[in-house]
């Protein structure tokens, strides 16, 4: 767009659709970090709510009217469905709907839902690169605005800005539910994608996904804050810009960033093997049944776990997250230690992954130029001490499935005696096959549950050659929490 004057029509006619000035809200009426930061600071800690202290007073909230908000999300919208998605020679494969997928257009209150169309990403770096990988936040406020104030004291941002020599910020779902401060947390992970809209990613967890805000307190708590005005289709309309996967890539090298786990059903290939960056893939029909037929030995040296999968794997079109089956991006598993079943059903959650099954799956989905080396994710918590969080305690809050035989003596062990047993340095290796856990923030039930109180993003630092990419916790001590 070349003229000022089209582009002002275009970005009028965007808000005069939305019912909300876009143009005429200026980001000079946002709060400044500081400001932002400030009044976070000043809302009690959810674990102190768990404990029976009083909400904060609505003249306390940082956000007292829905347009506040409406502002942001205005403007998160209007800038996803105006970049790269837009350009239909960035996608790989069969498009989605972009009629209706890039329409922010009509009432939002009125006009059907949008079909359930997820897609995922590629994303190319130079070698050197860095990135920063946060895992669930679930409406914890106050961790994320720890590590934020610690990306600041590193020199990496100011204010809302990345420097440019910062590393990217790549967010794994579930920001929202089980805590009080899901407005908060949205509200500041879109300030940060506005002002770094080429440096901030954002992926889909299970938790954005309308059935389960509704259930687990997001919408409650937004219709406390906001009242009347709340406009909930709105809000979820967010979810559809997010990618369900991002397949993050240097050299000949990538790794699987998800919110859950592995699809077998998608064929990443295409999409892998095209040229530029950022590209993108429809995630339409999953074929895993088909999968199976095609790779009769995948899980052959199990064959327990073979029936499962063939008694449970289907072909099938998506039509929410968990209709008519689970897409694995967002909800699937895997297990603690080794020797496990390589693939298991858990009925109460979704499918769960052994290392046996991830690395054929990891070579099946890679392409002779682009392979997919590891699987970085969150998900797998739990308010109640078990042997994956006690892992995730002992090993700041990033852990390598895997690690260990099964064993009484290894299930039973504590987080401080776990020290000795898992990794716990500050430079790790990412060898092929890996899957790593990023742990939920503590200010929560978990963190009050697993009785931890420090917040971890992890730095992925990518190369040339994988044997040279190193992850690196980043463990920041939030304050708030109720001991």
């Amino acid at each position: 767009m070349h003229s000022n004057g089209r582009f002002r029509g275009l970005v009028l006619l965007l808000a005069g659709l939305f019912g909300t000035a876009v143009l005429g809200q200026s980001t000079q009426n946002w709060p400044r970090w500081d400001a932002w930061k400030l009044a976070c600071d000043r809302l009690p800690a959810n674990q102190a709510l768990l404990k029976g202290a009083p909400s904060a007073s609505p003249d306390l909230l940082p956000l007292r009217r829905f347009h506040d908000f409406e502002s942001v999300l205005d403007a998160f919208l209007t800038q996803a469905v105006q970049g790269p998605m837009r350009n239909a020679s960035n996608w790989v494969g069969p498009l989605p709907d972009l009629a209706s997928f890039l329409d922010l257009s009509g009432s939002p209150v009125t006009r059907p839902p949008l079909p359930f169309q997820p897609f995922a990403q590629k994303l190319i770096v130079p070698s050197g690169s860095s990135v920063l990988l946060q895992g669930d936040l679930h409406g914890d406020i106050h961790s994320l605005l720890a590590v934020l104030s610690h990306l600041q004291q590193q020199g990496w941002m100011e204010g809302f800005e990345l420097k440019p020599s910062a590393p990217q910020l790549i967010f794994l779902g579930d920001y929202t539910d089980r805590g009080q401060y899901g407005v908060e947390v949205l509200y500041t992970l879109m300030r940060l994608k506005l002002a770094n809209p080429d440096r901030v990613h954002l992926v889909r967890g299970n938790h954005e996904d309308l059935s389960l805000v509704s259930r687990y307190g997001f919408l409650a708590e937004a219709q406390a804050k906001f009242g009347r005005d709340l406009n909930v289709p709105k809000i979820v309309r967010l979810y559809d810009v997010l990618p369900v996967v991002l397949y993050l890539g240097c050299g000949t090298n990538g790794v699987q960033l998800c919110h859950g786990g592995m699809e077998p059903g998608f064929d990443p290939r295409p999409l892998l093997g095209s040229l530029g960056s950022p590209r993108f893939a429809r995630i339409g029909d999953l074929r895993q049944a088909e999968f199976l037929k095609a790779h009769p030995d995948w899980l052959k040296a199990d064959p327990k776990s073979r029936v499962e999968a063939e008694r449970i794997f289907r072909d099938f079109t998506p039509e929410s997250p968990t209709a008519p089956s689970v897409l694995g991006f967002m909800w699937n598993d895997f297990t603690v230690f080794r020797e496990e079943p390589g693939f298991a059903h858990n009925p109460e959650r979704a499918f769960v992954y052994g290392d046996t099954a991830v690395g054929p799956l990891l070579q099946e989905i890679s392409t002779p130029g682009f392979r997919i080396c590891a699987v970085i994710r969150g998900h797998q918590h739990s308010s109640q001490s078990n042997p994956l969080m006690r892992r995730l305690v002992a090993s700041r809050g990033l852990f390598r499935h895997w690690q260990e035989l099964p064993s009484g003596e290894t299930f039973a062990a504590t987080a401080q005696a776990l020290e000795a047993k898992v990794e716990v340095g500050s430079s790790r290796p990412v060898p092929f096959g890996s899957v790593w856990t990023l742990n939920v923030s503590p200010d929560s039930i978990y963190g009050l549950g697993c009785r931890f109180g420090f917040a971890t993003c992890a730095r992925l630092k990518l190369e040339s050659r994988l044997e040279d990419w190193r992850l690196e916790p980043i463990t920041v001590t939030v304050p708030v929490v109720a001991k």
